[in-house]
C-alpha cells in the first residue's frame, strides 16, 4: 500500500478542489478512492463531514476557519441570515455545454464504422482500443458532456469497443468489409455486431471496479434483447468457465501455504519487548538501534555477517520511523482539519500539544548521519 500514498493524497488534493467548487459527489468519489488506495486520517475526516453535514463553502471559496492561526468564530449578521434562504437549484434542462463538445458530438454520429468511431486504425492493437475507449468514454459520458446527442455518442462508442475487443466478433466484423454499418443504423447485417455488454455496464467495469449485472442481455439500438444460442454455449461451458474461474484462487492457496512451509524464520525482531524465539536483546554498533535475537545468534552470526545483519535492522528500523511519522503527522492534520472547521478551540490546542515521537528520533537519527 505504501506505493499508493502519492496518488492517495492526488485524489484528496481532487477532491478538496471539487468541495470548493461546490461538488461534494465528486468529492466523495475521490475521497473514497483515496481511501482505498491508502487509508488517511484526512480522507476520512473529509467523508465524514460530507456524510454528516454535506460541504457548501461560503462565497468566494472560504471556509469557516483560517488557515494558520486557529479557527475562526462563525460570523452571526445580517448576511448569514440572508445566505441561510434556500438556493434555487438549477433544472437538468439547462445544464451548459461548449461548441467543441457539441462538435465532437456531431463527429461520433457522422463516423461509418467501429474503428473511425473509436479514432484508431483497422490493425489497431487491444491496447490501444483499450486507451481510445478510455479517452473517448470519459469525453462523452453524459455526467460531463450535456450537449445533445451526447449519450447516444457514449452508446456508440461502448458499442464500439465491445464489439471490436472481442476477438470473434472482430474477425466476423472486418470480413464484412464494405457492408459493415454504423451501430445505429437499422439493417439485417447488424445482429453479428450486437455487443455482449451494455455501454454502461462497459464503463463500469473499466473505472468503477465492479462487473455487468446483465451479462445475459443484448443491447440493441436501446432496446434489450436476450441471445438464445450464446446462453446455450455458456451453459454447455459452464463446467469448464467455472474452473477456469477457481484455477487462480486455487494456486494463490497452494503457493501461500509453500511459502510458510519453506520461508525461514527471519534472524531478529524489532518488537520492543522479548517475544518468542528472540530473547536475548542487542544493540546496533552505530545507531544503537535495539533488536532480539535467539539464543543462538552469536554463534551463527559474526564478523561481515553481522555488520551486514546490523545495516539492515537500521534500515529497516528508519523506515518503520518513516511510516510511524507520517502517521503521527496525518493525526495531527485530521486534528486541525476538525478543530478548524467546527470552531473548536479545545480540539485546536490539544492538536497542537500532540506528539510527534516518531518524526523527533527521525529527525535525531537524521542529525548523527550526516552530523
Amino acid at each position: 500500500m505504501e506505493v499508493n500514498r502519492d496518488e492517495a493524497e492526488r485524489c484528496i488534493d481532487i477532491a478538496t478542489a471539487a468541495l470548493t467548487s461546490n461538488r461534494p459527489d465528486k468529492a466523495q468519489r475521490f475521497l473514497e478512492k483515496a481511501q482505498r488506495l491508502f487509508p488517511t486520517e484526512k480522507a476520512k475526516v473529509l467523508l465524514e463531514l460530507i456524510a454528516k453535514n454535506g460541504f457548501t463553502p461560503r462565497q468566494g471559496g472560504h471556509s469557516d476557519f483560517s488557515g494558520a492561526s486557529g479557527p475562526r468564530q462563525r460570523q452571526t449578521n445580517h448576511e448569514d441570515h440572508e445566505d441561510a434562504r434556500p438556493e434555487e437549484k438549477p433544472s437538468e434542462t439547462s445544464k451548459s455545454y461548449t461548441a467543441d463538445q457539441l462538435e465532437a458530438v456531431r463527429r461520433i454520429k457522422q463516423c461509418k464504422d467501429f474503428y473511425e468511431i473509436l479514432g484508431v486504425q483497422a490493425d489497431a492493437s487491444e491496447d490501444e482500443l483499450k486507451r481510445s475507449y478510455r479517452k473517448l468514454a470519459l469525453k462523452f459520458h453524459p455526467d460531463k458532456n450535456h450537449a445533445p446527442g451526447a449519450t447516444e455518442a457514449f452508446k456508440a462508442i461502448g458499442n464500439a469497443y465491445a464489439v471490436l475487443s472481442n476477438a470473434n466478433k472482430r474477425r466476423q466484423y472486418d470480413q464484412c468489409g464494405e457492408e459493415r454499418r454504423h451501430p445505429s443504423t437499422q439493417g439485417p447485417d447488424n445482429g453479428n455486431f450486437e455487443p455482449d455488454i451494455s455501454p454502461e455496464d462497459l464503463f463500469n467495469m473499466f473505472f468503477g471496479g465492479g462487473y455487468p449485472t446483465s451479462n445475459a442481455n443484448v443491447y440493441t439500438n436501446g432496446r434489450m434483447r436476450y441471445p438464445r444460442r450464446e446462453r446455450r454455449e455458456r451453459q454447455r461451458d459452464g463446467g469448464l468457465a467455472l474452473f477456469v474461474q477457481v484455477m487462480p484462487i486455487l494456486i494463490l492457496v497452494i503457493v501461500s501455504a509453500l511459502s510458510q512451509i519453506m520461508v525461514n524464520s527471519p534472524t531478529y525482531s524489532l518488537s520492543f519487548r522479548p517475544s518468542a524465539g528472540y530473547t536475548q536483546k542487542r544493540l546496533t554498533e552505530n545507531l544503537k538501534v535495539p533488536y532480539y535475537v535467539g539464543e543462538h545468534f552469536s554463534k551463527e552470526v559474526n564478523g561481515v555477517n553481522l555488520k551486514n545483519l546490523e545495516r539492515t535492522v537500521e534500515d529497516d528500523y528508519i523506515s518503520n520511523l518513516r511510516n510511524n511519522c507520517w502517521k503521527e503527522k496525518q493525526q495531527k492534520e485530521g486534528m486541525l482539519y476538525r478543530a478548524r472547521y467546527f470552531g473548536d478551540n479545545d480540539l485546536y490546542q490539544r492538536a497542537q500539544r500532540a506528539r510527534t515521537p516518531s518524526c523527533a528520533k527521525l529527525s535525531e537519527i537524521t542529525a548523527s548521519l550526516h552530523g
